[in-house]
């Protein structure tokens, strides 16, 4: 049924097909789609939470110039990204799968651009060579090895499974290995990549910052092999048999899909606040609480959070919908972030102990963050009749890192407009205002972005519980026609 001209690959292809209808889907699934995002998120996080600290203070770059570079590199996304989805959509499957190989060609290419991105050295060069130097190797990174991993690896859940239950669970999975991720960079790294001077400051060291990305590609690594030799992709599609839609068509239907719309102001409001207050927290555990340890223990906690909730995800979002918990969970999160501006905590393990409540509420959301996605592009193939899930992927794709340019380009302009003082290695003991201004951003933005988040959900998003049993019936009515 596929078209594929080589009988040799035909018949590879069939047998693939075979295998696949024979291994229902089950934990090799689940784990490996956990991997997936395991392997994402080791150098995602770590950019998100350490790359402009290491620009500002080994590299000896302002904050506002490595602002103009995040925001340059998303310019260049709205290219990759989507150019990627329509390569994916466009693809024919071979025996190993449509999305699944991509997972293999990319995981070398992806380690070793993330460890180009720490080398301390560069700190020896020339001013003008260390700008070009972090412009080259952060857009090879994010803009075209990151999004050939990405775009197919996201996409990869709708071929997996077709069932809403299967679907959920993959994203709580998925989740699951970004909140591991976050163990590692968040828990572990900072107590190893920071040394304390005699006058009692935290020093990045940017030796240690680079053997941490060592280390974390050869995990990566690991975790994209799992990802690619235990997943199974169970839906086969023949692109030759499905209506598609004229690149004309195809921008319309995208710029009138009401929930792909609304989960893309979403989710930039979600990164701008999560990722600039991930990426002021090393300045406010550095800073303000002169407590790099309680750092550590903040990230673990979030982990914690995102693993006592998962087994419950699937039947709040069965009992009360995606939609409704989600709105519900922000707005306590909110609430406790609010709480935390106006108090002005002192001590560092005071203010971890608050933040593990506001962490409950906002993980529910993220939990279910990527089964949004399943969603919107069931939701775009019945108002179409058209597959097209990696051009949806790879523009909300995008869209998130629109989301994370702004909150790194933010977090640099921030910190300079704040007067934060740069270094090339030496401590500097920054003024009361400034990490006072610190505390405010770190608190204060998450606190106004999660009720953002929650209006969008509850009066732009129509994606409602009641409407999703809609649209199954409509899908599953499509898919008898066929």
């Amino acid at each position: 049924m596929i078209n594929v001209s080589d009988a040799k690959a035909k018949a590879a292809l069939r047998q693939e097909e075979e295998r696949a209808a024979h291994r229902p889907f089950g934990w090799k699934d689940k784990i490996a789609y956990m991997c997936g995002d395991f392997g994402n998120d080791f150098f995602f996080i770590l950019a998100s939470s350490f790359l402009m600290v290491f620009y500002t203070n080994v590299l000896g770059i302002p904050g506002a110039l490595v602002g103009t570079l995040f925001l340059v590199s998303r310019c260049v996304d709205a290219f990759t990204d989507i150019g990627m989805g329509r390569i994916v959509d466009r693809s024919q499957p071979t025996a190993a799968g449509r999305y699944r190989p991509w997972i293999k060609r990319m995981m070398i290419p992806v380690v070793t651009a993330g460890v180009l991105m720490f080398v301390p050295w560069v700190a020896n060069l020339p001013y003008g060579v260390r700008v070009a130097y972090i412009f080259i190797t952060y857009i090879l990174w994010g803009s075209f090895c990151y999004t050939g991993i990405n775009i197919p690896y996201g996409s990869m859940a709708s071929a997996i499974t077709d069932k809403p239950g299967e679907r959920a669970m993959l994203s709580t999975f998925r989740s699951i290995g970004a909140s591991l991720a976050g163990m590692f960079v968040g828990s572990l790294t900072p107590l190893f990549v920071y040394t304390t001077d005699a006058a009692g400051n935290q020093v990045l060291q940017g030796n240690r910052v680079f053997i941490v990305a060592c280390v974390f590609a050869l995990l990566a690594l690991i975790c994209y092999t799992i990802c690619y030799k235990w997943s199974t992709e169970r839906i086969v599609v023949d692109n030759s048999s499905q209506k598609q839609l004229s690149a004309k068509d195809l921008v319309k239907a995208l710029a009138t899909n009401r929930a792909l719309l609304s989960m893309i102001a979403a989710a930039i409001v979600s990164l701008l606040s999560m990722l600039l207050a991930q990426s002021m927290n090393m300045y406010l555990y550095m800073d303000y609480f002169k407590n790099i340890g309680a750092m550590s223990v903040a990230g673990m906690m979030m982990t914690v959070c995102t693993l006592l909730l998962a087994p419950f995800s699937g039947k709040i979002a069965a009992k009360f919908g995606k939609k409704e918990a989600s709105a519900v969970g922000l707005l306590f999160s909110a609430a406790i972030y609010a709480f935390l501006f106006i108090a002005r905590i002192q001590n560092a393990w005071v203010y971890c102990g608050i933040l593990l409540f506001a962490n409950l509420g906002s993980g529910i959301f993220n939990l279910m963050l990527w089964a949004f996605i399943s969603d919107v592009i069931d939701y775009q193939t019945v108002q179409t009749g058209s597959c097209d899930g990696g051009t949806v992927y790879g523009v909300y794709s995008f869209s998130r890192k629109i989301g994370q340019a702004l909150a790194g380009g933010l977090g640099g302009f921030v910190i300079s407009a704040i007067g934060y003082q740069v270094s090339t290695g030496q401590a500097i003991v920054q003024s009361a205002s400034v990490t006072n201004a610190i505390y405010s951003v770190t608190t204060g933005v998450p606190a106004i972005g999660f009720v953002i988040i929650a209006l969008i959900l509850i009066f732009w998003y129509p994606l409602s519980k009641k409407k999703m049993a809609e649209i199954k019936t409509k899908l599953d009515a499509m898919n008898k026609e066929v």
